[in-house]
């Protein structure tokens, strides 16, 4: 049987979180120009899901930062905004389907099936390039995206990474994983 994940954090952890979020926030004001630290932190305190998938970011080495506001969803947007690829989640092939289909080495997990596990989505390419524009992201390692269909059905998924002063957006096998390649998050909230 599978082991149910406890999806609640304790007021202590709560706390913690939003107190590292916080300081963040205040440090990197050019991700969230105009943007109102109490607001964000209201919405937060409403969502303790959000909270939970949030600490989920912060616990594998996301650093989940505000990088905008949907007016759509009236929703504040978190991309992990740590420097490389988040170290908790590297070495993992692009989904579940491309784990199986390797015969051999297999890594322990799959981006498409931690992001699920975290309740949060993987970064879209234009949400990569978004990314990018607020400073030099993954210049080391490189970071699986969220795949269209058709590029899936095929067996390839696509990944970013930023080199020679430049994003590139690239594919490759679905089943392939690296050491320096992991997964960024976007979580609205």
């Amino acid at each position: 049987m599978a082991k149910k994940i406890v999806k609640d954090l304790s007021a202590k952890q709560q706390k913690e979180l939003l107190s590292v979020l916080k300081t963040r926030f205040e440090k990197n004001m050019n991700r969230h120009k105009g943007m109102d630290w109490a607001r964000v932190e209201k919405k937060l305190e409403a969502r303790p899901d959000k909270l939970w998938s949030l600490h989920e970011m912060e616990l594998t080495g996301g650093e989940p930062d505000v990088v905008g506001y949907d007016k759509k969803k009236d929703a504040f947007v978190f991309y992990d905004c740590s420097e490389e690829s988040p170290k908790g989640r590297r070495s993992v092939c692009y989904d579940r389907e491309g784990l199986e289909s390797r015969k051999e080495h297999r890594p322990k997990n799959s981006a498409v099936d931690m992001a699920v596990d975290m309740g949060i989505d993987l970064l879209t390419e234009e949400e990569y390039r978004t990314l990018q524009q607020l400073g030099d992201f993954d210049t080391k390692t490189s970071s699986w995206l969220h795949t269209p269909d058709a590029i899936r059905a095929l067996g390839g998924a696509l990944f970013g990474d930023f080199r020679y002063g430049q994003t590139f957006v690239y594919h490759n096998g679905a089943q392939s994983y690296y050491a320096a390649r992991g997964f960024r998050g976007v979580l609205r909230v």
